[in-house]
């Protein structure tokens, strides 16, 4: 059985929150870092952008909510935007995910699928439609890297980076998003049950993901928080991700 490492829930900047991602899958190429379990937040709220994704509102740098201004910063994965508000983003790091693309969003998903099953939330993938490669919008669309409820409304939106046989999965996991905010960076309406985590917690939603990767990926974890040094590494590069050129 692998042991993993857990990192516990952190809340912290957009930038930050990438540049752990960025260091942890560099560090697990390297063979310097086990396979990495972690759930985070993102304070102030903010709007992260696709790797390749160059076009965008240039509003976006300019909106506030509930009194501060939204960060926007660029992932170092794919995909098109998304708006971290009332929401909770999982990453694995790991290496050897065998199959094509498609193939290895769902080995990474499962764990998503089953840990939120003991829940009561079924979800399934979805199929992208026309317009996903026009949509800035992330949750425009569902591809089958997604997880959507039986309705069609998308719950979870994954993307993906890969350096040699090491990879990172990271997605949103939506929770309570405010319509308002998402109709002012969106301009569209959000469809989404206010009620689906009722009575469920964070701590229990975390709880149960992380039993379902136990079994999903044959491993236990040790929970190890970022070190010191650690932290000093991933603060050097922590100003990369807030480049929207």
């Amino acid at each position: 059985m692998q042991q993993w490492r857990l990192i516990p829930l952190l809340t912290d900047s957009g930038a930050t929150q990438m540049a752990i991602d960025a260091w942890l899958l560099e560090q697990h190429r390297l063979g310097q870092m086990p396979s990495v379990l972690r759930f985070y937040q993102w304070s102030p709220v903010a709007i992260s952008l696709g790797y390749h994704q160059h076009r965008y509102p240039e509003a976006w740098t300019e909106l506030e909510w509930k009194g501060g201004p939204i960060d926007v910063v660029r992932r170092p994965t794919g995909g098109r935007a998304v708006l971290h508000q009332g929401e909770l983003t999982y990453a694995v790091i790991t290496s050897n995910v065998g199959g094509d693309r498609t193939q290895a969003y769902q080995t990474l998903c499962q764990f998503l699928l089953e840990g939120l099953q003991t829940l009561g939330i079924q979800l399934e993938y979805g199929t992208a439609g026309r317009g996903y490669i026009q949509n800035p919008n992330c949750f425009g669309t569902a591809t089958a890297a997604d997880l959507i409820l039986p309705d069609g409304t998308k719950v979870i939106g994954s993307a993906q980076l890969r350096r040699g046989q090491a990879i990172l999965q990271h997605g949103s996991i939506r929770l309570v998003p405010d319509p308002s905010l998402f109709q002012q960076v969106f301009g569209l309406d959000l469809m989404f049950p206010a009620n689906l985590w009722s009575k469920v917690s964070i701590g229990k939603i975390t709880d149960a993901l992380k039993a379902a990767a136990c079994q999903c990926f044959e491993m236990d974890y040790a929970i190890q928080p970022l070190t010191e040094q650690e932290w000093e590494s991933v603060i050097a590069q922590s100003q990369k991700w807030h480049k929207l050129s």
